[in-house]
């Protein structure tokens, strides 16, 4: 029998939700999963007998597993279903994502269309709040990696209790809209079939129209000081990310005698933070990218500067897209790049509007219909 070898790009990726829907996740080249263990070493530090014997020897005792850690990428695809709730389809006519358990994994305590969910949708747009993230714990889900998908002995390992712990979302001007995820999980283990998807509207080969192109994407820029706004400005993107961390941490119990295995996740402090990048530029007329950051350094005296950021990934009044509103944050004093045209780096920090506030960040996703 010849040997059997496995390639990433015959993998399937399937979640499936605590409310038991099953969504298909098709993820980019460079996925990886991992699970390594907590060990202890003892040794023997000893002089040397009558005899001239000193014993050098060590022991070695498994404590516990550490968490199981994921990482993949996925394109961000919305789109409006047909309904019907048959053949993957979703209930109701309503716009939807590609990946939106992930979404939902982020910012939710609950499944999504149970309590506690992040996810809001209608016939009009999905939105993404992060109004119930306040909370200690927020939604898991199972991963089921398919390696070798199509073979007659394919490879299948289960992550079990996952959690999201982060996205990235990149501006590649020349690429198509992507979100990077990372997360954790209980445990891995090797199952010996894979789960059949409910849910994977959006995904077929003949779906192309919900890709997002990054270069169409548009940024708005205002400032505002005691709640009114007082400057907008002009700026063309080249560049930029938003980060989003949910800080967590995994517990595992400290039994002597036992492997013991993560026993759950905490949240920590949420974190929104990125950058932009846009020329320097003084436009005919609006305040220019060289008013911003003339306008930041001279604020000698603000100590937590307030803008509106509002990226529209895909562009204003195009289908599809997705709008981050981050409408309180605070803005560090632009860095210069001096290549052949000099453009300008910010970084920023999106902050609630009170100490126990949920919305640095919400999202709206508008698609097309998918076949």
């Amino acid at each position: 029998m010849a040997d059997t070898f496995y390639y990433s790009r015959d993998t399937k990726v399937h979640l499936t939700d605590s409310a038991g829907a099953i969504y298909k996740i098709p993820v980019l080249d460079g996925f990886s999963f991992s699970q390594a263990t907590n060990v202890s070493e003892v040794t023997l530090n000893e002089m040397a007998t009558s005899a001239g014997v000193s014993r050098r020897a060590r022991q070695m005792f498994t404590d516990s597993y550490a968490p199981a850690e994921w990482s993949f990428s996925t394109y961000i695809r919305p789109f409006k279903s047909g309904g019907g709730d048959s053949g993957g389809e979703h209930e109701a006519v309503a716009h939807h994502m590609v990946e939106e358990a992930l979404w939902n994994a982020l910012a939710g305590s609950g499944a999504v269309g149970a309590t506690g969910t992040a996810i809001t949708a209608d016939g009009t747009d999905c939105n993404v709040a992060f109004t119930n993230s306040n909370k200690p714990a927020l939604d898991t889900f199972d991963l089921f990696f398919e390696l070798g998908s199509g073979k007659s002995n394919p490879t299948i390992y289960k992550i079990e209790g996952c959690v999201v712990n982060e996205v990235t979302i990149d501006f590649d001007i020349d690429g198509i809209a992507t979100a990077q995820w990372s997360g954790f999980g209980k445990i891995i283990t090797e199952e010996s079939s894979m789960t059949t998807a409910t849910i994977f509207e959006g995904t077929a080969a003949a779906d192309t129209n919900n890709f997002i192109r990054n270069r169409l994407t548009d940024l708005t820029v205002t400032a505002t000081a005691a709640g009114s706004i007082t400057t907008a400005y002009t700026l063309t993107l080249i560049g930029g990310n938003i980060t989003i961390s949910n800080n967590m941490t995994f517990l595992t119990p400290e039994t002597l005698g036992s492997i013991n295995q993560p026993l759950g996740h905490v949240t920590g402090t949420r974190s929104v933070t990125g950058s932009f990048s846009c020329y320097l530029n003084t436009p005919a007329s609006g305040a220019s990218s060289a008013d911003l950051f003339e306008d930041i350094i001279e604020s000698t005296e603000v100590i937590t500067n307030d803008f509106d950021l509002t990226f529209v990934i895909g562009g204003t009044g195009n289908i599809p897209r997705v709008t981050m509103n981050l409408n309180t944050c605070h803005l560090e004093v632009p860095t210069h790049s001096l290549d052949d045209i000099v453009s300008l780096t910010t970084n920023f920090h999106a902050l609630p509007t009170s100490v126990d506030g949920t919305d640095e960040i919400d999202m709206i996703f508008v698609g097309p219909t998918v076949t």
